[in-house]
C-alpha cells in the first residue's frame, strides 16, 4: 500500500468513526483532527483521475451522516461546528451532481441551525463569507434565492465582527441583491448602527452571542430587554435597580416587541416599515446618543456609508427603473431618520442625495412618476435642515431634466405650480424652517436668511429651466421672476439672479443652450453653457446680452446687433 493510499484510508476511517459515534453530547467538532480529515478527503476527490468518482461515492455516505450528527449536536455542543459544516457543504457543492445530492436543504439547515448561533464567532463569520464568495457563481445559478433570503443574518455577522469583514462582505454583496431583496436591503444597511446597539443590548442581557440563537429571545428576553432600554433612556435606571411591581410597565412593552425583533431577524420577510417614532426605537436611539460609543459601534458607523456606496453602485448598474422608482420614496423618508451621529448622518445623507440625482440622470422619466412624493417634499422644505436640502436637490433635478422631458407636459405643469407656491411662500416669509420669534440669536438668524436665499436661487433656477423646456410656461415664469426681482430681499444675489434669468429668457437662442435640456431632444443635442452660433441668425431676436452675462446693470454699452457677428450665407 502506498503512502497516499494509507493517508486516504486513515482520513476516511477518522470520518467514518465520528459519523458512527452516537454520543450527542460529545459533538464531532470536539475532535480537532476531523476538520483536517474532511478537507484532505475533498482534496483527494478533486483529483482528475479515473478513481475520483469512486472516491467520491465512498466518502459521501460518511460525510452525509457526519453532517446530520453535527447538526443534531448543535444545541448541546460547547464546540463550534461552523467550520466543520462548511467543509462538508463544500463537498456537497463540488460533488452533488456525482452523488445526486441536493445541497439546498443542507445549506438552509446550516444557516438556520448553525450560523444563526455562531454568527458572532469571528472565525466562523470570516469562513462563511469566504465560502459564499468562492461558491458565489454556483449559489446564484443553482440556488438563486438563498443569499437574498438570508441577507439579514449575513448583515448581522458583518456588523458584529466589524471592519475585518468589510472587504469580504463587499465581495458577497452583489449576490444578496435580487428583485425580492433589493428594497428590504436598503433600510437594513441604513440601520446597521442600531443593529449593533441592539446586539450589544442582547449580549449584556443574556450573555455571549456565540452559541445562542437570538430567535429564541422572542419568547423570553425581548420584553425585558426593551423595558431596560426604555428605563435607561427615560429614567436612567434598569429593571433590577427599580424593583417594585412591574406589571403595569410590562403591559405596554409588547407593542414595541415586534419592532425590536425586526432588527434581529435572520431571514428576509419583505419590506417592513420601521416607525422611528415608536417607543422602542426612540428608547434605543436616545440611550445610544447619551452613552459612550463602543469600538464596535464606531467601526460600523465608518463602514455603513461605504456599504451604501456599493449598494447604490449595484442599484444603478443592475436594478430596473421600477425598483429604483420604488426605492426613491423610501430614500426621501429615511433622509431624516438616521442614527444620531453627526459624522454618520452627514456621510449617509450626502450619499442618499447623490444616488437620487444619479437615478434621475439615468432615468429622467422617473420624475413624472414620482411627481406626488416630490411635491410633498417640496411642501415640507421648512420642517428641518435635512428636508430643506432634499427640497433643494429636488428643485435642481426637476429643472435640469425638465420635469421628465417634453412629453410630460401635465407633470411639468403640476411641478411648476409647486415651485411657484414654494417661491411665493418664501417671498412672504422672513425666515425658513424657523417660527417667527422675537428673540432669535444672530447665528440662527443669519443661517435662516442664508438658507432662504439658497432655496430661492434654486427655485427660480428650476422655474426658468422648466419654462425653457416647456415654452407654454414662459409667461408664468416671467411673472414669477419679475416678482422676485422687485421684491425687497436683503440678499441681493437673489434679485440679481432673477434679473439675469429675465434677460436670458428674452434671448431664446442663448437661453436654450444655457438652461435647456442636456440630453438629446427632438434629435438635437444641447450642451449647457455652449451657444450654437450657427443658429443665431434665426433664433436670437435681440442684441447679445453682454451686459447680462457680465453681471452689469443698465442698458447695453454696445450698439451692434448679433447679425453683425454672424457669417452671412
Amino acid at each position: 500500500m502506498s503512502a497516499e493510499e494509507g493517508d486516504w484510508n486513515f482520513y476516511l476511517r477518522t470520518v467514518s468513526n465520528s459519523a458512527r459515534d452516537s454520543n450527542i453530547a460529545n459533538g464531532p467538532a470536539s475532535d480537532p483532527s476531523l476538520l483536517h480529515a474532511v478537507k484532505k478527503l475533498c482534496e483527494f476527490c478533486k483529483r482528475e483521475d479515473k478513481t475520483s468518482d469512486d472516491l467520491v461515492a465512498r466518502v459521501y455516505p460518511h460525510l452525509n451522516k457526519l453532517f446530520q450528527r453535527s447538526v443534531a449536536s448543535l444545541s448541546q455542543s460547547n464546540s463550534s461546528n461552523g467550520l466543520l459544516l462548511l467543509g462538508i457543504l463544500q463537498f456537497f457543492l463540488d460533488f452533488g451532481e456525482v452523488v445526486l445530492h441536493d445541497a439546498d436543504p443542507s445549506l438552509h439547515t446550516f444557516i438556520r441551525s448553525c450560523l444563526s448561533r455562531e454568527f458572532a464567532d469571528p472565525i466562523v463569520a470570516a469562513a462563511t463569507l469566504d465560502f459564499l464568495y468562492v461558491n458565489k457563481n454556483k449559489l446564484l445559478i443553482s440556488f438563486p434565492n438563498l443569499l437574498p433570503q438570508f441577507f439579514p443574518l449575513i448583515l448581522k455577522l458583518t456588523a458584529w465582527n466589524g471592519g475585518k469583514l468589510e472587504k469580504p462582505f463587499l465581495k458577497v454583496l452583489p449576490g444578496l441583491v435580487s428583485p425580492g431583496s433589493f428594497l428590504p436591503l436598503f433600510p437594513s444597511l441604513m440601520d446597521l448602527p442600531i443593529l449593533v446597539v441592539a446586539l450589544e443590548k442582547v449580549e449584556r442581557s443574556s450573555g455571549s452571542l456565540i452559541g445562542n440563537n437570538i430567535a429564541s429571545i422572542q419568547k423570553s428576553k425581548a420584553p425585558e430587554m426593551l423595558l431596560a432600554l426604555m428605563d435607561e433612556a427615560y429614567t436612567g435606571t434598569t429593571v433590577g435597580e427599580r424593583g417594585g411591581d412591574e406589571s403595569e410597565e410590562s403591559s405596554t412593552i409588547n407593542v414595541a416587541d415586534p419592532l425590536f425583533l425586526e432588527l434581529l431577524k435572520d431571514e428576509n420577510d419583505g419590506l417592513v416599515e420601521r416607525h422611528w417614532t415608536s417607543p422602542g426605537i426612540a428608547a434605543v436611539l436616545q440611550a445610544a446618543k447619551n452613552s459612550p460609543q463602543s469600538d464596535r459601534l464606531k467601526q460600523i458607523l465608518n463602514i455603513a456609508p461605504r456599504l451604501l456606496d456599493a449598494y447604490f453602485t449595484i442599484a444603478l448598474r443592475d436594478a430596473n427603473s421600477s425598483l429604483i422608482c420604488a426605492l426613491i420614496p423610501i430614500l426621501m423618508t429615511r433622509i431624516s431618520a438616521l442614527f444620531p451621529d453627526q459624522n454618520y448622518m452627514y456621510k449617509v445623507r450626502r450619499r442618499l442625495l447623490e444616488f437620487m440625482l444619479a437615478a434621475f440622470h439615468r432615468s429622467p422619466d422617473l420624475i413624472p412618476l414620482l411627481k406626488k412624493p416630490i411635491i410633498d417634499r417640496l411642501g415640507n422644505a421648512y420642517d428641518s435642515t435635512e428636508k430643506t436640502e432634499l427640497a433643494l436637490q429636488l428643485c435642481w433635478a426637476v429643472g435640469e431634466y425638465g420635469g421628465g422631458g417634453p412629453t410630460h407636459k401635465d407633470a411639468a405643469r403640476e411641478l411648476f405650480q409647486s415651485l411657484e407656491l414654494l417661491l411665493y411662500e418664501n417671498l412672504s416669509s422672513s425666515r425658513l424652517g424657523l417660527r417667527q420669534e422675537s428673540a432669535v440669536d444672530s447665528n440662527r438668524k443669519s443661517f435662516s436668511k442664508s438658507s432662504q436665499s439658497r432655496l430661492l436661487c434654486f427655485v427660480i433656477t428650476a422655474i426658468t429651466k422648466l419654462a425653457t423646456h416647456h415654452r407654454e410656461l414662459l409667461p408664468r415664469a416671467r411673472v414669477a421672476l419679475i416678482k422676485v426681482a422687485r421684491s425687497r430681499i436683503s440678499d441681493s444675489r437673489v434679485s440679481k439672479r432673477a434679473h439675469v434669468y429675465l434677460g436670458l429668457i428674452d434671448e431664446p437662442g442663448i437661453c436654450l443652450p444655457v438652461l435647456g435640456p442636456s440630453r438629446p431632444s427632438h434629435g438635437f443635442v444641447h450642451y449647457p453653457g455652449t451657444v450654437n452660433w450657427n443658429e443665431g441668425g434665426n433664433k436670437v431676436v435681440a442684441h447679445i446680452p453682454f451686459y447680462i452675462l457680465g453681471e452689469q446693470e443698465g442698458p447695453p454699452f454696445h450698439d451692434f446687433s448679433l447679425s453683425d457677428a454672424l457669417p452671412r450665407r
